[in-house]
């Protein structure tokens, strides 16, 4: 793949161009992260009373049947049964399915400051993965903005505190990096799918992966089912959670990476703790400044990776 285009380098209605797709990329992942802090506040609701793997698994198959028809009805069947359905297989099921197990296993090996630190430098890991592959070059103004994102998002999540290191931050890292790898090899493996299509194809290797993992789980005797009878609350709180803050957070998460790159969309995921507290803010709780402060820094960390350096 060939390096992304340089507007200081090429004519100025191509280079009006890359500029509108960076401002649309940032737009979307700036949306992308709204929508999925809504699903935080829903997800402690759901954790009350549901083992985590049976959210996870309940989320897939609520976000793909929404996912699938909207699907069908944008690209039509033909897409759908011509499309690299064993590479999706892959990507999903180890990148965001696996990555995702990886994450619970994490958090439950150590806490969640740990692995919301950890998270907070998936844009060193989504530049590492460009470099490599020869698709990012790296420049004095992108690194300045990674820094900032890094240390933004430590802030954002009060990652400053004490951490718990060994076998649970091995578990957030390598699931930091699966993450961050799915989410470019979903845009880069399917370059002939639009966005609804390569986040429903990847999903659906996530729900096979995370389904066998449940049976494991249930075959080793582990608690999968929900503690109580499942309401209407409980419906309502799984809607947001896996129609709001995945199957529409992931279709415009992959816009993004599309516009912008993994690393820069990477980015915008350090805000999230930001937006989950203007939403607990609404809900009547108190506003946080450390949040907004690291949410600002995050954005000028966007901004400055996105400089084009001086000739």
């Amino acid at each position: 793949m060939a390096y992304s285009p340089d507007p200081a380098r090429i004519p100025a209605p191509v280079a009006g161009a890359a500029r509108h797709n960076i401002a649309s990329g940032n737009m979307l992942g700036m949306a992308a992260m709204m929508t999925w802090a809504a699903g935080f506040p829903a997800a402690e609701v759901l954790l009350q009373n549901w083992p985590s793997l049976t959210i996870i698994t309940a989320r897939l198959i609520m976000a793909l049947s929404v996912l699938f028809p909207l699907w069908l009805l944008v690209e039509g069947p033909s897409k759908i049964l011509s499309a690299n359905w064993p590479r999706a297989l892959v990507i999903g099921g180890f990148g965001f399915g696996l990555g995702t197990y990886l994450l619970l296993v994490a958090q439950a090996f150590t806490d969640p400051v740990t692995v919301a630190l950890v998270a907070s430098c998936a844009p060193l890991i989504g530049a590492i993965l460009e470099v490599r592959a020869k698709t990012r070059r790296l420049n004095k103004q992108f690194a300045v903005g990674v820094i900032a994102s890094i240390v933004g998002g430590i802030i954002a999540t009060s990652g400053l505190a004490p951490v718990q290191l060994g076998l649970g931050a091995l578990c957030a890292i390598l699931a930091t990096t699966l993450f961050t790898w799915a989410s470019m090899k979903t845009v880069q493996a399917f370059p002939d799918l639009g966005t609804v299509g390569r986040s429903t194809i990847t999903f659906t290797g996530a729900l096979v992966m995370v389904s066998t993992l449940l049976a494991g789980s249930a075959i080793l005797g582990f608690e999968v089912a929900p503690r109580v009878a499942i309401d209407m609350e409980q419906i309502g709180m799984l809607a947001i959670y896996a129609i709001v803050a995945m199957s529409v957070s992931q279709i415009m998460f992959i816009g993004a990476v599309d516009k912008l790159g993994v690393a820069v969309a990477t980015f915008h995921i350090n805000t999230a703790p930001f937006y989950v507290m203007v939403i607990m803010v609404i809900l009547g709780s108190a506003w946080n400044w450390t949040q907004a402060i690291g949410a600002a820094i995050v954005g000028l960390g966007v901004v400055a990776s996105q400089l084009q350096p001086r000739r």
